[in-house]
Formats: C-alpha cells, sequence, structure tokens
C-alpha cells in the first residue's frame, strides 16, 4: 500500500498529489529535496526519511519530479514499473500545459491524474501477483544428470593410474646413472656388441661434466689466481687500525657541547623562549581566517604554453569544436557515457574515493538525462559544468559552522564553549588544536586546553609546549593581567571523560570562554578506544565535535568517517547519539591538486570542512574555499 504519490516541478509548485493515508507527505518530500536534490546526491534513485522509503524519478527535459513513498518495512516490487508508467502517461498526457513552462499557466492548469493514477496502480500490483512462483531446479535438468555414472567412475581411474605413472617416471628420473634410466640409454650399444667408453667416441654425463670443468679451469685459471694472490697480499695491511681523522671544522663531542636541554633556575625551566617568537607564530593575520587557494605556481606555465598551440591550429580546432556539438538535441545516457567514464578516471586520480566518484557521475547523468541542450554546447563541456556544479554544492553542506558566533552566544549564557577533537593516530590533531588555540586568541577569546590523551607518550608534554609558546605570543600584561591560555593535565593513565569533566567545570569556575578537548588517537576499528570516545562525548556533551582527517587519504576517509559515525551511534548510552559535526582537514600543503579526500569526507557525512592544516605554523590554518578546490579538482 502506497502512502503518498506526487508530481511538482523543480521550481515547487506541486502539480497533483495522492495520498492513501492521513498523514501529511510534506515532510517527507522535504527531507528529500534538502538531502538529495539541493544535495546533488542524486546517484541512487531511493531515500529513506524515519519509517518511510521515497523513491523518485527526474524528468529533466521538462523539470518535473515524480515521488512516491511507502512504508520501509514493505517490499513493494511493483514500485519502479509504477513510477516510470505514471511518469510515461503524465508526460505525454499534459506535454502542451507542461511546454508552456510559466508558473502561471501551472497553476492554472488542472491535472485531473485520478482515474488514470488508479487504474496504472491497479495493473501494477495485478501484474506482481501474476509473476509465477519460482520452482526449484530438477536433477533431471542438471548438468551433473546428463553424464553417466560409468564415466565418471572412468575418469577417475584414469586419473588415479595418470598419477602413479608420473610418479613411477619421477623417482627414475631421481635415481643415479646405474638406474634403469642409465641402462636404457645404453641398451642398444650393448646389443651392437661395442663397448661404452672414451674409445669409441661416446662420453657418459659425468665424463662429460668433469672434461668442461677442466677446460674452464685451464682457461680461466690463470686471472683467478692473480685475484687470490692480490688478495693474500692486501690482508696484512688490513690488519693494522687506522687512525679517525680530525676536521679542522669538525668541532669536539663534548658532554657540555650537546647539551640541548632549557636551562633552569632552582629546578624550574626558564619561561623565556630562545627561539624567535616570529618563527613560531608564522605570518598573516591570525584573527582572521583566510580563504583556501589551491593555485599553483605550474598555472602560469601551462597557459603560457597554451597560448601559441592554440593559435598553430585553429582550423583543426575550428573543425573539432563542430564535431561535439549536440545541436539542439536530449542527452541520452549513451551520449554522456564515455564523457562520465573520463570524469569518474579523472576524480580518482585527483584522491576522490573510488565508490564516491561512481555515485558523483551517476548523480550528473541522472540531472541531464533527457535535458535539451543548446546548439553550440558540446556533450563534454556540459558534463562538466554539471559536475562543477555539484561539486561546489557538496563543499557547501547543510549546516554552517561559525564557532566565533557560537562561542560568544555561550558567553551570554555565562557557561565555556566546549569542542572536543577526534580522529586516528598521527593525523595532526595536536597541532591543530594549537592552531585553533591561536586564531580564539587573536579574536580576544580565553582558552583551557584539556589534555585527555592519556594513552600516547609525550602528548601531554606537547601541549605544555604549545601552551607556553602561546602564552609568549599572548601574556597576561596584554590583556590586563588575565591569563589567556591555561593546560588542565591530570597526567597519564586516568579516565579522559574524568579530566573532560573537571576541565569543564574548572572553566566556568574559572572564566575561560573555550575548553579544546584533546584526545587520543584511536583507529577505528578498535572497540576499546571507541567506547571510551562515545564515553567522553555523551557524559560531557560538547558543543562541537570536530573529527581531524589528513588530506593524504583516499578511499580510507570514507572507511574512517564511516566507522567513526556508526561506533559512536553504536556505543553511545544516549537515544540520539552524537555523531561528528564537522571537520579539520590538515596536511593540506603536502597534495598540490588532489584534493578529493575534501570532497570524500564532506560527501559521506554531508557535514562542513570547518578548518583547513596548510603548514606548521600557527598562522596555516584556512577557511574552506569550495571554488578553488573544485577549479583545483577539475585541472588537468
Amino acid at each position: 500500500m502506497l502512502d503518498f504519490f506526487t508530481i511538482f516541478s523543480k521550481g515547487g509548485l506541486v502539480l497533483w498529489c495522492f495520498q492513501g493515508v492521513s498523514d501529511s507527505c510534506t515532510g517527507p518530500v522535504n527531507a528529500l529535496i534538502r538531502s538529495v536534490l539541493l544535495q546533488e546526491r542524486g546517484g541512487n534513485n531511493s531515500f529513506t526519511h524515519e519509517a518511510l522509503t521515497l523513491k523518485y524519478k527526474l524528468d529533466n527535459q521538462f523539470e518535473l519530479v515524480f515521488v512516491v513513498g511507502f512504508q520501509k518495512i514493505l517490499t513493494l516490487t511493483y514500485v519502479d514499473k509504477l513510477i516510470d508508467d505514471v511518469h510515461r502517461l503524465f508526460r505525454d498526457k499534459y506535454r502542451t500545459e507542461i511546454q508552456q513552462q510559466s508558473a502561471l499557466s501551472l497553476l492554472n492548469g488542472t491535472f485531473d491524474f485520478q482515474n488514470d493514477f488508479l487504474r496504472l496502480l491497479r495493473e501494477a500490483e495485478e501484474s506482481s501477483k501474476i509473476r509465477a512462483p519460482t520452482t526449484m531446479k530438477k536433477f533431471e535438468d542438471s548438468e551433473k544428470a546428463k553424464k553417466p555414472v560409468r564415466s565418471m567412475i572412468e575418469t577417475r581411474g584414469e586419473k588415479t593410474k595418470e598419477k602413479t605413472k608420473n610418479n613411477k617416471k619421477k623417482g627414475a628420473k631421481k635415481e643415479g646413472s646405474d638406474g634403469p634410466l642409465a641402462t636404457t640409454k645404453t641398451a642398444p650399444v650393448e646389443k651392437s656388441g661395442l663397448p661404452v667408453g672414451p674409445e669409441n667416441g661416446e662420453l657418459s654425463k659425468e665424463e662429460l661434466i668433469r672434461r668442461k670443468r677442466e677446460e674452464f679451469i685451464q682457461k680461466h685459471g690463470k686471472g683467478l689466481d692473480k685475484s687470490s694472490k692480490s688478495t693474500k697480499s692486501d690482508t696484512p695491511k688490513e690488519k693494522g687500525k687506522k687512525a679517525p681523522r680530525v676536521w679542522e671544522l669538525g668541532g669536539c663531542a663534548n658532554k657540555e657541547v650537546l647539551d640541548y636541554s632549557t636551562p633552569t633556575t632552582n629546578g624550574t625551566p626558564e619561561a623565556a623562549l630562545s627561539e624567535d617568537i616570529n618563527l613560531i607564530r608564522g605570518t598573516g593575520p591570525g584573527g582572521q581566517l583566510q580563504d583556501l587557494d589551491c593555485s599553483s605556481s605550474d598555472d602560469e606555465g601551462v597557459t603560457q604554453n597554451t597560448k601559441p598551440s592554440a593559435t598553430k591550429g585553429t582550423l583543426g580546432g575550428m573543425f573539432g569544436m563542430l564535431k561535439g556539438l549536440v545541436g539542439s538535441k536530449s542527452l541520452s545516457r549513451e551520449d554522456m557515457e564515455s564523457v562520465l567514464d573520463k570524469m569518474r578516471d579523472h576524480l580518482i586520480a585527483k584522491n576522490v574515493a573510488a565508490d564516491i566518484a561512481v555515485q558523483l557521475c551517476e548523480s550528473v547523468a541522472n540531472k541531464l538525462e533527457g535535458k535539451v541542450m543548446g546548439t553550440f554546447s558540446t556533450v563534454t563541456s556540459t558534463v562538466k559544468q554539471a559536475l562543477q556544479e555539484s561539486l561546489v554544492q557538496i563543499l557547501q553542506p547543510q549546516r554552517r559552522v561559525d564557532m566565533l558566533r557560537d562561542i560568544m552566544d555561550a558567553q551570554r549564557r555565562q557557561r565555556p564553549y566546549v569542542v572536543t577533537f577526534c580522529g586516528v593516530n598521527g593525523v595532526g590533531k595536536s597541532t591543530n588544536l594549537a592552531k585553533i588555540s591561536f586564531w580564539l586568541l587573536e579574536n580576544g577569546f580565553s582558552v583551557l586546553i584539556a589534555a585527555c590523551d592519556t594513552f600516547r607518550a609525550g602528548a601531554v608534554e606537547q601541549l605544555r609546549t604549545h601552551t607556553r609558546r602561546l602564552t609568549a605570543l599572548h601574556p597576561p600584561e596584554k590583556h590586563g593581567g588575565r591569563t589567556m591560555v591555561q593546560l588542565f593535565e591530570k597526567g597519564y593513565g586516568k579516565d579522559a571523560a574524568g579530566i573532560a569533566m573537571e576541565a569543564i567545570a574548572f572553566a566556568r569556575n574559572q572564566g575561560f570562554d573555550v575548553v579544546l578537548v584533546d584526545t587520543a588517537g584511536r583507529m577505528q576499528d578498535n572497540a576499546p578506544l571507541m567506547t571510551a570516545l562515545a564515553k567522553l562525548i555523551t557524559v560531557n556533551t560538547p558543543d562541537l565535535v570536530l573529527f581531524v582527517g589528513e588530506a593524504l587519504v583516499g578511499n580510507e576517509a570514507v572507511d574512517q568517517l564511516v566507522k567513526f559515525n556508526r561506533a559512536l551511534a553504536d556505543h553511545s548510552m544516549a537515544q540520539t547519539p552524537r555523531l561528528i559535526d564537522g571537520i579539520v582537514l590538515t596536511k593540506f600543503d603536502t597534495i598540490d591538486d588532489k584534493v578529493g579526500a575534501a570532497i570524500s569526507m564532506t560527501y559521506i557525512t554531508s557535514k562542513p570542512i570547518v578548518f583547513v592544516g596548510t603548514g606548521q605554523t600557527y598562522c596555516d590554518l584556512r577557511s574552506l574555499n569550495a571554488k578553488a578546490v573544485v577549479a583545483a579538482l577539475m585541472k588537468a
């Protein structure tokens, strides 16, 4: 039984609707529009919303959408056939009204489609019932029944006989020259009455090998003797030990020179930093995030090289362009197949996960199928433009994270804003936490860093070093004696959830604006550590959960994010589990134009990329520029 069937235009005008139940179809259809149609995720023609399964079909020629909804516990086999039949009949019946393509004509038009729909629904249900049940295959119909039993027994016997014969032959070969193999070779000679030996010109294998060895030694023996004499003469020289050479500018290996530890006074390290603060800070404004720039220096050389080639082959380029023109016809799957295959391979080469590249190309094909093209537009340019628009839309997901606005909102409520960082090992969680701390300090917010990585050796010391350097950049003297950054740590081997809870309470009492919780790196398959992370997030309820991932990964990005979300949902004690809210993409300066990890992570989670790490200094933090990333992704 169907819950609803609706037909509406891509502009949002509902042309006709069938209600099978009393519940309204507005909520599920709006969820489909927000999550699938606007986000360019049309690779699959089904969508699940709460207890409903929605199947849809796009008519790109007339800009229509056909949606059917039914309970997801039902398996209705006739839905695909029904939606195709309704699409065909509705388009043919109301072609003239739809072709006017004006909102007033669609609003004033009367689409009396109820009787036709009920007839098609009845035919589809009857066709599914008429389908004959599948019968089991009998033994007489199988290929094994056609073979007689005698043939099978004979083949097995022949195989065993052949195996025994082969084993006997192998054993005969392994025996020496006195065995049966040698006797069979010498038998015809014995019959002739001639003895076997060197007098008659016939030699055995051993004698031939011995003679060849002697000839080889006679030819090359002189060189071997010389080399052996030279090695003997050199051996007594090697016995004497060679004195080590002392270089003029080499220095000496004294303990005092090699001691690079920090100087201490009364057992406590000095607060002064030996290195230059500008090197730690980096260049650029720290309080304002700059947009990510994916352009490289190679682009100028490419553009300069392409200019003369374009002038040389203008005639050939003109004919090539005319060959690819579509000429005011509707696009079909066959027209786009070769172009989409190249686009898919290009995306995979740029580090996009293989499954996501396939879904993206399928979504573009569904979006363009049946669409009428202009006269001077090619299939390649049309598909490329549609793919670019889809990628830009994917990188701009539904929710936009604005940390500064949320922190000011938390200040009005007199509570700290809590951010939790999670991710796999070695992706740069602590380093990018320090960058975000510097960005918050530049914007005038006080930060408390909670060292909840009680597992990795040196994790607390690393955060302590960052805290000391950030304090040097923002000393209390510049902020009226107020401590702007502080580390909260309880050592190693403690419960991370308990430390985070104590840090939040400490920040509330001391008046800190932001609490940044650093967690231990963990693989997505490690169940005990994922349970501990889910406990930390459930107990402390942070305002923002950021997943830190590196831009070097391809298919692994999908696996990490899917399993992190699944583990947080499975191991959470709450009814509505808290999942990942945003992404921090690190090591972006090491990948050149292979920026596909950004697409993979955003597509699989529908969450925004909040920060992008582009270096080692505190200013190397950027905000994502969707158009720049897509331009780098589409660059050949």
